[in-house]
Formats: C-alpha cells, structure tokens, sequence
C-alpha cells in the first residue's frame, strides 16, 4: 500500500491556505498534488483544527484497540462453548 505523503496536520495547513483565499490551482502546483485532491480532503477534514484531528486519531486508535478486545473474546468464547460441549 503506497504511504502518505502528507499527514493531517499538513493537510489542514494546506486546507487553511486554500480557504484564506489563495487560488486551489496555485496552492496544488505548490504542493505538488491535483485539485481532486484537495476537493477530497475539503469534504474529510472540513471545519477541521489541529486539536480535533488529533482528537479523532486518538479515537481511531482506541476503536480498533477496542475491537481486538471484542475479536480476542468472541475467540475466546468459541473455545469455552466447544470444551464445554464435549462429553467427557
């Protein structure tokens, strides 16, 4: 999987360049990226600020932290209901 080029703080430095009122043709030639791009992160980090990015890092850590939680239980349970099961 190809990485990111820019991370979210950067994006929303760019997003913020466009919004004060630099044209999106200028700013994509700056940054070396295509004005889809630039539509694509408008409609993803719209109303965004550092503070809220971070934020919502954080909180996509914790939900896939919390799913290996659910996924080691359901693992779990399966193996308790198969011994359980058998006749010993």
């Amino acid at each position: 999987m190809k990485s990111k080029r820019y991370t979210e703080e950067q994006i929303i430095h760019i997003l913020q360049e466009v919004e004060s009122g630099n044209p999106v043709a200028a700013v994509c030639r700056r940054y070396g990226i295509s004005e889809a791009t630039v539509h694509r992160w408008r409609s993803k980090y719209k109303g965004m600020d550092q503070a809220s990015v971070k934020r919502l890092r954080e909180l996509a850590e914790e939900n896939m932290r919390l799913k290996k939680i659910v996924a080691q239980q359901v693992l779990d349970l399966d193996a308790l209901k198969e011994l359980a099961g058998k006749e010993w």
